[in-house]
């Protein structure tokens, strides 16, 4: 019997249902239901919550969900073989798990909820985790459709989700995630928690929306963000040139120096970036 419920454990659910991971669904299953539940404490309280889970797989980290309380688990899995495996879930927890057979990237999450809010608490696919967050981060309108985030990356990738200017790891992820966010590290996952064990040693990131970030559009931000970074040596008078605006103008409307380079300019002064470049473009 595992320690959270009376189901059998993960193992033989996997073996019996043919869960071999799949790279190319960025597969890496969690077997230990004690780190599943040390996860799903971390969303707590979860009492009257409805939970957005990718990824699922086996259904480790949905168990615990449940198990401590949540009132609704949606989880969203795009691999047809762990079907099966989370249908048994749900009829063990009636009419809390709703299963949803697709790819995260494309389903409508929003459709799933209705008016309600959720809170986001997944084992991300590592080749779509990034992607994802991005999506969750610049979604509109704000305040988003969920409460926070508790999400599963390589430590690499978190360590760039909570970079404040100045450090190695400030980049891109880390603009978009401190406008909207606040965002830090929980704790971190060994590589032999996982089967197949990655690596890299993973890490859980907590993201809770800040109610009233600065006001800019997020899809001029994003854009602020790739051109910079994408050549963050360069000054900002050579790497902004891709946005196809004066970027003399663009940067002495944001108020900062035309040599700057991107990795010195915080949070605050990319938003001040994105809003010129918005009435730039309107000009």
């Amino acid at each position: 019997m595992s320690q959270i419920d009376d189901l059998p454990p993960l193992r033989e659910v996997i073996q019996r249902h043919g869960l071999t991971p799949k790279k190319s669904l960025g597969q890496n299953f969690l077997h230990d239901l004690n780190l599943t539940a040390r996860i799903a404490r971390a969303a707590e309280p979860l009492e009257n919550i409805t939970v957005i889970e990718v990824g699922p797989g086996p259904g480790g980290l949905t168990r615990a969900l449940l198990a401590l309380g949540a009132r609704r688990v949606i989880a969203i899995e795009r691999d047809e073989r762990a079907i099966a495996a989370l249908e048994e879930i749900a009829a063990r927890y009636p009419g809390r798990l709703d299963i949803v057979s697709g790819d995260a990237m494309t389903v409508d999450v929003r459709e799933q909820l209705g008016p309600e809010r959720a809170r986001v608490v997944a084992n991300l696919p590592y080749n779509i985790g990034t992607a994802l967050l991005i999506g969750w981060l610049t979604t509109e309108p704000w305040p988003p459709w969920y409460d926070s985030l508790l999400l599963m990356f390589q430590r690499e990738v978190a360590e760039r989700i909570v970079a404040k200017v100045g450090d190695k790891a400030y980049g891109r992820l880390a603009v978009l995630a401190g406008w909207r966010t606040e965002a830090r590290i929980l704790f971190d996952v060994a590589p032999q928690a996982f089967v197949p064990p990655p690596s890299i040693t993973s890490s859980v990131v907590r993201l809770v929306p800040r109610p009233e970030p600065l006001p800019c559009d997020p899809a001029a931000l994003q854009r602020i963000t790739e051109a910079g970074f994408g050549q963050r040596r360069k000054m900002l008078r050579q790497s902004l040139k891709t946005l196809g605006v004066d970027t003399t103008a663009l940067l002495e409307t944001a108020g900062i120096e035309p040599t700057a380079r991107a990795e010195e300019i915080d949070v605050a002064g990319f938003v001040d970036l994105a809003r010129a470049f918005t009435a730039l473009r309107r000009q």
